[in-house]
This record gives structure tokens, C-alpha cells and sequence, in this order.
């Protein structure tokens, strides 16, 4: 296992918190508070960590990978536990998809900064 590159982790927590302004403002909804999106910092790291144990050498060979695995987080974890909850809590399914849509962008757009700071 390589090092986890940690400047990648903070960045892509942070940029994954700044898609959320103009996600959130081009559909018309309300922002998620600044403070909530401090979270982002958990699954950053363990992207990290993930792209730590593929190792530089494979990533290099195959940087899809980036994408591949940040990307299929959101799709195989995120979006379906979000869709589970808000279907508990009586959320719209327009709503729903307008989250949705967001953590998959954010966790493409965190796979990005990791593949740029390789």
C-alpha cells in the first residue's frame, strides 16, 4: 500500500463542498449548511485510502480507475442509502435525484482532484 495523498483528500472534500453551491442554486434548492459539508471529509479519506492500496503504479497504467472507483462509491453506497432514508422520511423523489445527482457529481469531481495530484 502507498502513502494516502492527504493534500488530495482536503482538496477533494473541499471541492466536492464547493460543486454543492451551484448544484443546489442551478436547481432552484436549498444548500445543504457549510458546516454539513464538513462530512465530505470522511469518504475523501477513504477514497484516499482506496487509491492508496491500488497503488501509483496501477493508477498510472489505468487512471479510469479514478473515476471508476469514486464514482461507483457514490453509485453503489451513497445514492442507494439516500434513497432508502428519504423514502423513510417522505422525501420527493424529485428531490431525491436532485441529491443524487449531486453526490455523484462531487464524487466524480473528487476523483478528478485525485487523478490531478498524482
Amino acid at each position: 500500500m502507498g502513502p494516502v495523498n492527504w493534500i488530495a483528500v482536503v482538496l477533494g472534500a473541499m471541492v466536492a463542498a464547493g460543486v454543492a453551491w451551484p448544484w443546489y442554486r442551478l436547481l432552484g434548492r436549498t444548500m445543504p449548511h457549510a458546516l454539513r459539508l464538513l462530512a465530505l471529509f470522511v469518504p475523501a479519506s477513504l477514497i484516499g485510502h482506496n487509491f492508496a492500496r491500488v497503488g501509483a503504479e496501477v493508477l498510472a497504467v489505468k487512471p479510469w480507475l479514478y473515476w471508476m472507483m469514486s464514482g461507483g462509491f457514490a453509485l453503489s453506497i451513497i445514492i442507494p442509502a439516500q434513497i432508502v432514508s428519504d423514502g423513510r422520511h417522505g422525501v420527493t423523489w424529485r428531490e431525491t435525484m436532485v441529491d443524487a445527482g449531486y453526490w455523484l457529481v462531487s464524487f466524480l469531481a473528487m476523483g478528478t482532484v485525485f487523478w490531478g495530484l498524482k
